[in-house]
């Protein structure tokens, strides 16, 4: 959450805005430490691998699949936290609003959620409210198949909210 909120407060971001790079540039060398930084730290899961392989026979290409999909999730869940962290200035702030935002991406795949809309909703947007869970795309990955159209939804995910992020900082800076 510090990502552009403390940036912000501490008035940095007018010094990393002067820089002679541009803001995408920007966005995306902070997203791309940050998830790096989450890829070493679900890297050194990887001694449980090695034990449960120990212990067992486990299905190696479930395993490294379930890997690809939690790296792909955490980026998309990075992306949304540094576009609403470049929203305001306070982290605390930036953590709530992204922890709701994630968690409607989380749960708008669950029957409950989708049985809400169904009473009154065209089933079109029912499908495409489920169409845009995480939870969806990350059990279809972590099965151990790994489908194009579940790389492309992480990948537009990570792409649209870094061009969201984009946007606010060269708002804000207008500001």
């Amino acid at each position: 959450m510090r990502l552009w909120a403390e940036e912000r407060k501490s008035g940095t971001v007018e010094f990393l805005m002067t820089l002679p790079i541009t803001p995408m540039q920007a966005v995306v060398g902070k997203f791309l430490a940050a998830w790096a930084f989450t890829g070493i730290a679900l890297f050194l899961t990887f001694p449980i691998w090695i034990t449960v392989n120990y212990l067992g026979e486990p299905d190696n290409g479930t395993i490294l699949a379930a890997y690809i999909g939690s790296l792909l999730m955490a980026g998309g869940f990075l992306a949304i936290g540094s576009c609403l962290s470049a929203c305001t200035r306070n982290q605390v702030i930036a953590f709530v609003l992204s922890v709701v935002v994630c968690f409607g991406f989380l749960l708008s795949g669950f029957p409950l959620v989708l049985d809400l809309f169904s009473s009154w909703a065209p089933q079109v947007l029912v499908d495409g409210i489920a169409s845009l869970s995480f939870l969806t795309h990350f059990a279809d990955i972590s099965r151990g198949v790994i489908d194009l159209r579940d790389l492309v939804y992480f990948a537009l995910v990570i792409v649209a909210f870094l061009y969201a992020n984009t946007v606010v900082l060269v708002w804000k800076q207008a500001d």
